[in-house]
């Protein structure tokens, strides 16, 4: 009886001790009282994606159109040479930034930027591939892969976020440009639109709309305003957000073909107010997974697969917002969204950019004149 008791009162000690173990290893509910985030860098002007270098160091993009390395200490070096021109008007400029998925040993990236007309007529969204040099000092063997048409003459709505999809091809979301929202609904243009290319900008065969002459080829989905933020699923889909106007910031998974509605359906409204289009829902045009009504002002988006943050998190989706200065945590139930938390509210600053980092740790991107980037972490950490 005396050995049964000690040996319940070992294992009662024993369990009580691990689960002490698990919850400071692992806290089930960080929020953001105590997520914590550690400045990297700071004395970024506007920046607006973050790339990871398997040395441990960062590239970071600049809007006015400079392409920085940063070192783990924090130490910002001088531009990188080799960088496209680009038109760094309005909300334009130098802007997403990934590397090849098979970086580490064709040393490949893609930055996606605004590019000027060099008759004046102009700009438009362009992709650009390039070689980063073996001291990470320049570009070379630029080479532009994809250019938005038609070019037109606005500062707004370049939408320009890059993925590679598990099969080696590219998408990259593309805004209307503002004035032309129309262009979202019609196929003779890239305007609103998810395009899909491969790697040396061709169409992919069994793209929706190829073979059509009515259709630009590289169209994968239509019917977008301005996405910013976009990201590879657990769920082995595409994903993305994008702004609305005064409302109706909205989350999609873009399927092949698909029509989103904009300008035609959209639960925002005019700027000044008043009704745009024809309501919230109509038959074959898909509704959003999720939308934010005031807006958010989204920007950047990631899912997060590593355990740092415990398992509560795992799998949950993580947006910046610009106008709400906050980060969102959207918890998942497949492709519904159960429930959204704000975090880091009290640093009252734009978030441009989040990404998992190759150890595991969320970083952001804050929208500045002086922007930083941060490294979230739980505050007991």
């Amino acid at each position: 009886m005396g050995q049964r008791w000690c040996l319940s009162r070992w294992l009662r000690a024993a369990s009580a001790a691990v689960g002490l173990w698990w919850a400071l290893v692992w806290p089930a509910a960080v929020d953001a009282v105590s997520l914590r985030a550690h400045i990297v860098a700071a004395g970024l002007e506007h920046p607006w994606a973050v790339a990871f270098l398997p040395d441990g160091t960062f590239l970071v993009t600049e809007r006015p159109g400079r392409l920085r390395r940063v070192l783990p200490d924090g130490t910002v070096q001088p531009p990188l040479a080799g960088v496209p021109v680009v038109d760094a008007v309005g909300q334009g400029g130098l802007l997403d930034l990934v590397l090849d998925s098979d970086f580490a040993r064709n040393r490949t990236l893609y930055v996606c930027y605004t590019e000027p007309d060099a008759l004046g007529r102009g700009n438009s969204t362009a992709l650009a591939r390039g070689v980063l040099s073996a001291d990470a000092s320049r570009l070379q063997q630029v080479r532009v892969i994809f250019r938005q048409q038609p070019r037109v003459a606005s500062r707004l709505h370049f939408g320009c976020r890059i993925v590679e999809a598990p099969d080696g091809t590219l998408y990259l979301t593309l805004g209307e440009r503002y004035h032309r929202m129309a262009d979202a609904q019609t196929l003779d243009n890239h305007h609103g639109k998810v395009v899909r290319i491969t790697k040396d900008g061709a169409v992919p065969p069994d793209n929706p709309f190829v073979g059509r002459a009515d259709a630009r080829p590289e169209i994968w989905s239509y019917g977008h305003r301005n996405p910013q933020g976009a990201a590879w699923g657990p769920d082995g889909r595409l994903w993305i957000h994008e702004h609305g106007p005064q409302g109706g910031d909205e989350i999609n998974r873009p399927e092949r073909g698909g029509n989103y509605g904009w300008p035609v359906v959209t639960f925002g409204e005019q700027y000044g107010g008043g009704p745009i289009g024809e309501g919230t829902h109509k038959p074959g045009m898909v509704p959003p997974l999720y939308h934010w009504t005031p807006s958010i002002a989204p920007s950047g988006m990631a899912f997060v697969t590593s355990d740092r943050y415990g398992p509560a998190w795992r799998g949950n989706l993580f947006i910046g917002a610009l106008r709400g200065q906050h980060l969102v945590r959207l918890e998942l139930d497949g492709a519904r969204v159960v429930r959204e938390h704000r975090l880091l509210t009290e640093l009252r600053e734009r978030i441009r950019d989040v990404r998992q980092g190759p150890d595991g740790w969320l970083y952001v991107l804050t929208d500045a004149p002086h922007g930083r980037l941060l490294r979230l972490v739980p505050g007991g950490l």
